[in-house]
């Protein structure tokens, strides 16, 4: 059987200008991944979405890899959802960055202040209550990845595969393996390492779960590398 490679991206930059980009140690997970892929895996492709963080991460993990990889397909069905707009429907003071800077600097720690609003944001996001409120509902988010997950596996035609993506379509393409109800499928995105590794093998139609949010490579070389957010 052939192996899709989920990879969530590297740490991003939190709190800067540019959310997009690769914090150093967003560039330091990727450099771990790709020596820890080294002698491991030959990928007959790999895949990405459009954002910058994903491109970044396999630019990442080809300076550790130390060879030649395949050039980055951009597939933007692979992309996070839109999180600036999830969480400002939640809290809609938060559109303007300073007044979201303001409120989180109130907690002693403000990251894991907005990891809390960010997943009550999420939960209300994919609860259905809300859909007129969004560009795109929780439903079509989770067809759009399905759809980009088929649409690769169709293409990869029997090789082996990376894809740079998110934690949110990660979360989506594991419920859907393991039928998860939405609850569950949440739940998975809290724990989702950035540069942690989940494997799907695939042979035909058949397409089964094998490895789950493995970041081994980050314990191995240093722990203080493991991040979440």
């Amino acid at each position: 059987m052939a192996t899709v490679y989920l990879i969530r991206h590297g740490q991003a930059s939190f709190g800067k200008a540019n959310y997009d980009q690769l914090s150093k140690t967003g560039w330091e997970q990727g450099r771990a991944l790709g020596r820890w892929l080294a002698g491991k895996v030959a990928p007959d492709a790999i895949f990405g979405g459009d954002l910058e963080r994903h491109r970044e991460t396999v630019e990442a993990i080809a300076t550790g890899f130390g060879s030649a990889l395949p050039d980055m397909q951009v597939v933007p069905g692979f992309n996070e959802f839109d999180h600036n707009e999830v969480v400002t429907r939640f809290r809609p003071a938060w559109s303007d960055r300073a007044v979201m800077a303001r409120d989180l600097q109130a907690f002693p720690k403000p990251a894991r202040a907005f990891q809390e609003a960010f997943v009550q944001a999420v939960r209300r996001w994919a609860s259905g209550e809300h859909d007129h409120e969004y560009d795109e509902t929780w439903p079509a988010f989770k067809a759009r990845v399905l759809q980009a997950f088929d649409d690769m596996i169709e293409f990869a035609d029997g090789g082996d595969v990376l894809v740079a993506t998110s934690g949110g379509p990660i979360s989506v393409i594991c419920q859907h393996l393991l039928g998860l109800d939405d609850p569950r499928a949440l739940a998975l995105n809290e724990v989702i390492a950035n540069t942690s590794v989940s494997r799907v093998l695939y042979s035909g139609p058949r397409r089964s779960l094998s490895v789950f949010n493995n970041y081994s490579h980050l314990e191995a070389e240093d722990p203080a590398l493991v991040t979440f957010r």
